[in-house]
């Protein structure tokens, strides 16, 4: 049979839109899927932990639940007894936290889960509050187990984790390099005066941008420098600058020149910031912060209002990164000024984690060395 190709344009755009709209639903589907397998996971381990199965009914109940599984469904790869401790520990990890929300939320009136007895019986739980269930099932397993190994007994860390990664569609790799560099004992953490300089909620979403320390040791500095060094190092690696600041910096210029009367001024970094809609300054010091430091910064910032800023844009933000500083210093200089400024440090060495926890091998990491022992 002859092949009949249509070319009227009309015709072809349909086509291209019910491709996309397919592709659309293959997402929306998968992700379906995720969440349902997260909730059967959620349930497991539930049921797992109010049963009390390994006092119940040894220590090889893990072991035996497993095998028994895989015997009933022998099609079923999520079985395994690794699987299984991670799908406990999912439970455990978020469900004291969950139900102190909810208890919270519904001023202790009685409306958290009730806990399984020692009676063999099944009950039906209420769902967790809707924003956080979202986040909590739409995230990949492998993500979750990472998380389980990384922040166990740390559930508000995880959840933050977990929202980031739904707002950056982090793959597994990324949330493990952000989760080695402290990120979320970071971020939000710099001395600002956004609460008394800009309007709600802009405020918040402002002081949110921000990190204490940044992070520049992808900018491969050892031994002396100068800020011209510092500058051109964070440029020359652009991609994991603006991965270090965060979502929406667009990129503006370096050294960016503004005409101020008959004098020239030069902005370090300029950035515009997508969804606060507004111009970033950023000034970058190699040494301690000083008094002249926020000045220079507080002019730069009324100099883009005027000169940059266009009605439809939020006020311009200055954020001041500096090698040190004396917190209240920093505290008393931004007293001083009513345009919005942030004072930050950085540092040049690999950011790691001020404590072990999470530093341990995974469950998978030492199951697999002790199978290899066996071999």
């Amino acid at each position: 049979m002859e092949k009949i190709t249509i070319t009227d344009k009309s015709y072809t755009e349909w086509i291209n839109q019910l491709s996309k709209r397919y592709r659309n639903s293959q997402i929306k589907a998968a992700v379906k899927v995720n969440s349902e397998m997260l909730k059967f996971y959620w349930s497991l381990g539930r049921d797992i932990v109010s049963l009390k199965g390994e006092t119940r009914w040894g220590d090889k109940f893990i072991k035996n639940l497993s095998a028994d599984l895989r015997s009933l469904m022998p099609d079923a790869t999520c079985f395994s007894e690794t699987n299984l401790k991670y799908m406990k520990y999912f439970y455990e990890m978020y469900n004291p936290y969950l139900e102190n929300l909810t208890k919270r939320d519904s001023n202790h009136e009685n409306k958290i889960s009730p806990q399984l007895g020692d009676q063999l019986e099944f009950q039906i739980y209420p769902q967790v509050g809707d924003k956080i269930e979202d986040n909590l099932f739409s995230i990949p397993w492998g993500h979750h187990k990472c998380l389980i190994d990384k922040s166990k007994n740390n559930p508000k860390m995880a959840l933050f984790y977990i929202r980031k990664t739904l707002e950056n569609g982090w793959s597994r790799d990324m949330l493990l390099n952000f989760i080695s560099t402290n990120l979320y004992e970071r971020e939000g953490k710099a001395i600002t005066n956004f609460n008394n300089t800009l309007p709600e909620p802009m405020s918040d979403l402002a002081n949110e941008i921000t990190k204490d320390p940044y992070n520049f040791a992808f900018a491969g500095i050892r031994g002396r420098y100068n800020e011209k060094l510092l500058k051109d190092a964070l440029l020359k690696n652009i991609t994991e600058f603006l991965v270090e600041l965060g979502t929406g910096f667009a990129y503006v210029g370096k050294e960016y020149r503004l005409q101020i009367g008959e004098k020239e001024r030069f902005i370090d970094l300029l950035f515009f910031h997508i969804p606060l809609n507004c111009y970033v300054v950023i000034e970058v010091k190699i040494g301690e912060f000083d008094f002249p430091d926020a000045g220079q910064l507080n002019g730069y910032v009324v100099a883009c209002n005027h000169i940059l800023k266009q009605p439809h844009h939020n006020p311009t933000i200055g954020l001041l990164i500096c090698k040190s500083k004396d917190n209240l210093l920093a505290q008393y200089a931004l007293e001083g000024s009513n345009q919005p400024i942030g004072i930050s440090e950085y540092d040049l060495e690999k950011l790691y984690p001020t404590t072990v926890e999470g530093m341990i091998p995974s469950i998978d990491e030492i199951e697999t060395k002790l199978a290899n022992l066996d071999d």
